[in-house]
C-alpha cells in the first residue's frame, strides 16, 4: 500500500519524526568528518552528511551548517582560521564519526573524547583525521546564509587532498568504493556500497557502454 503525506500532513507530524523522514527522503548521502582548530590550535570535528561537489575548476566543495541558534564549533573555527579539512568515513571509523554528533563543550576536542587522531600534515592550518583513508584540505571562500531556514552554506577551495595511489584510475577517477568509503542515510543509518557499474558520456545518438577501470 502506498503511504500519502501532502505538505499539512508532513508539518503536521511531530519534530523528530519529521526529521527523521525528511533527512532519510533524500537518499543515500556522502559522510565526512569535518576537521577544524581555532587561533590557539585547540582541535574540533564534527560528522557531516550535507558535503556537496561546487566545481571543479576551481575546485570547490561546500557543505551545509545548520542554523547558528546555539554554538557551532566548526562555523566560527573556520571563520576564525579559514580551513578546514573533509575526511571520508570507512567501516572502521564510523561508530566514532557517529559519536562527534553528540554535543560536547567548546574546550574537549571530539578527536580525543571519540577516539580518533588528529593529524597536521604539510603545513596545513586544519586537523585531518588519521584514521581516514581520503582527506582534502580546503581554504574557506564563501559563506552564504540561506534566509529560508538559517542554514550555512560553507564553501571551500580544495588545497591539499590525499587518497591511496591504488584507487587512482588512469581517466582521474577516484575509486572511493575500492578505499573503504561509505555513504549514510537518515540521521543514524550507515551503510557499504556496491558499484553496478561506470557508464561511457551519455551521447544522443548513442547507447551508453560501460568502462572497464584501469588503474594508474
Amino acid at each position: 500500500m502506498e503511504k500519502f503525506l501532502d505538505g499539512e500532513a508532513i508539518a503536521a507530524l511531530e519534530k523528530l519524526e519529521r526529521a527523521a523522514l525528511i533527512n532519510s527522503i533524500t537518499g543515500f548521502k556522502s559522510l565526512n568528518l569535518i576537521g577544524t582548530c581555532n587561533k590557539t590550535g585547540h582541535a574540533n570535528l564534527a560528522v557531516f552528511n550535507s558535503v556537496i561537489h561546487i566545481g571543479a575548476n576551481p575546485p570547490l566543495m561546500g557543505f551545509i551548517v545548520r542554523p547558528d541558534s546555539v554554538e557551532r564549533h566548526t562555523l566560527s573555527n573556520i571563520e576564525e582560521i579559514g580551513f578546514f579539512t573533509i575526511n571520508h568515513v570507512n567501516k572502521e571509523i564510523y561508530r566514532q564519526a557517529h559519536q562527534t554528533s553528540a554535543r560536547y563543550s567548546k574546550d574537549q576536542s571530539e578527536f580525543d573524547a571519540c577516539g580518533l587522531t588528529p593529524s597536521y600534515k604539510n603545513g596545513f592550518a586544519a586537523p585531518y583525521v588519521e584514521e581516514s583513508n581520503i582527506c582534502i584540505g580546503l581554504s574557506h571562500q564563501e559563506r552564504i546564509d540561506i534566509k529560508l531556514n538559517g542554514t550555512v552554506l560553507i564553501i571551500g577551495k580544495i588545497e591539499h587532498l590525499y587518497f591511496p595511489a591504488s584507487v587512482w584510475s588512469k581517466d582521474g577517477f577516484v575509486d572511493i568504493e575500492k578505499a573503504g568509503t561509505i555513504a549514510c542515510s537518515g540521521l543514524d543509518s550507515y551503510h557499504q556500497t556496491e558499484r553496478l557499474s561506470r557508464l561511457s558520456y551519455a551521447k544522443v545518438d548513442k547507447l551508453p557502454e560501460e568502462i572497464v577501470v584501469a588503474y594508474k
